[in-house]
């Protein structure tokens, strides 16, 4: 039976959320993965170290069946002093940027994505070594989004040159292109923006479980992501942006933005990297790359897939928590042994 090992797999891009939530989808990361950067845009968002070392210890709490290492963020604000920033530095491993009403829980986000404005923030955190992670979308037109908030990268990457920028869930060529221009810009790329189009989100039958921001983008955007993935671009690592949403705030008018892969994700991931011939390089995109660009070793989680069909469970529940994973029901060639 052909099977492939992943080392330490990180998920670099993780909603966790809180509650009953949490308790869902936590063990359904920490069982696979070494460790994950999680989000910190909770109601309120996680801005102090209070906040932030109690929402560390509900998710160990959650995931404590497993050897499981949550990385944790702050949410952005332009007044961190940076006193509060050095005595907070060894509680972090980044702090996550949001414009202002852009995505799920972002209304308290920068109003202004001008340098100068961000600039107090952005001083300390290049003094002391604190990577800056960012969700790079305007608020134009959808399909825009991103290609517009390019400016503002090279703008903050250029303005301080010794600061880590991560360029988050990147969706266009665009962002493939930016990632070479600069020393200290990397990136995360989603499960999913390697898989579909917006044609599969809504060229036949909405599909509201694939609706996400940044929206899926056009098949160019998503060959120039899938080609930079599978070949192992050192500044590119895997981030699921793994966003569940119960059930019935996906199935509904209005719909909520996110798609949930957690449970289905590397077994995904080994048959698209096989597909295409490029296993020798899965182990960089979804371990190694992270490990070199946040300058952290995990602790050693070996996970064997091995190609054997895995039937996707239509949902998955915890008390009164329904989430619908990517693929719900559908046929994967490749299992999680054990």
């Amino acid at each position: 039976m052909q099977e492939f090992l992943i080392d330490s797999a990180l998920d670099m891009h993780l909603h966790l959320r809180d509650g009953d939530m949490l308790k869902l989808v936590g063990p359904l990361t920490s069982k696979t993965f070494s460790a994950a950067l999680v989000m910190p845009n909770l109601v309120p968002p996680v801005t102090t170290k209070e906040a932030l070392l109690a929402y560390k210890e509900r998710i160990l709490e959650a995931c404590k069946e497993d050897e499981f290492d949550p990385k944790m963020t702050l949410f952005f604000k332009n007044d961190y002093s940076y006193e509060f920033l050095k005595d907070v530095k060894d509680e972090i491993i980044a702090i996550k940027l949001y414009p202002a009403g852009i995505t799920t829980n972002s209304e308290t986000g920068v109003a202004s994505m001008d340098v100068e404005v961000l600039r107090p923030t952005l001083e300390s955190m290049s003094k002391l070594g604190i990577p800056l992670c960012i969700h790079g979308e305007t608020n134009g037109f959808v399909m825009d989004r991103e290609k517009e908030f390019m400016p503002i990268y090279e703008s903050i990457a250029s303005s301080f040159p010794d600061l880590k920028v991560i360029m988050e869930h990147i969706t266009t060529k665009d962002a493939v292109e930016m990632l070479d221009k600069y020393d200290n810009l990397y990136a995360t790329v989603t499960l999913h923006h390697l898989l579909i189009t917006l044609d599969d989100v809504a060229g036949g039958m909405l599909n509201p479980h694939l609706f996400c921001k940044p929206i899926a983008k056009r098949p160019e955007d998503r060959s120039a992501l899938l080609k930079a993935a599978l070949s192992g671009h050192s500044k590119l690592m895997f981030g699921s942006d793994s966003a569940p949403h119960p059930k019935h705030k996906k199935e509904c008018c209005g719909c909520a933005a996110g798609v949930f892969t957690s449970p289905i994700a590397l077994q995904v991931l080994v048959e698209l990297f096989e597909k295409n011939k490029k296993l020798e390089n899965l182990n960089s995109f979804v371990s190694l790359n992270a490990q070199k660009i946040y300058n952290y070793k995990p602790k050693e989680k070996k996970i064997k897939l091995i190609k054997k069909e895995f039937i996707v469970p239509a949902e998955y529940s915890y008390e009164n928590e329904k989430v619908v994973p990517m693929f719900a029901g559908e046929s994967l060639a490749w299992s999680i042994e054990g």
